[in-house]
């Protein structure tokens, strides 16, 4: 079964992609900033990609708050504010 890919070629999917390459670059590979795990940025740019990608499901997140995330990531603009930015522990 193929994944319906409305967004993926849209300004919202990329947005949402560049957000989670950010994820990975930041947190995972250079470690730039701490204040989020490598395992909760890894798993918060897959719910990107997966919103990206039109993956039905994801259809329970709202997309503006993710595209308002994916803004704030890209700004370095306080994205732990958001609503569906992970806990720390």
């Amino acid at each position: 079964m193929e994944v319906q890919n409305p967004a993926a070629g849209s300004t919202y999917g990329s947005l949402l992609l560049q957000a989670a390459g950010v994820l990975r670059l930041r947190y995972v590979e250079c470690r730039r900033d701490t204040s989020l795990s490598p395992e909760a940025a890894i798993e918060l740019a897959t719910v990107f990609e997966a919103l990206a990608q039109g993956e039905p499901a994801f259809d329970q997140i709202d997309p503006k708050e993710a595209i308002a995330l994916a803004n704030r990531l890209i700004d370095d603009d306080h994205p732990e504010l958001s609503h569906l930015w992970p806990t720390t522990r």
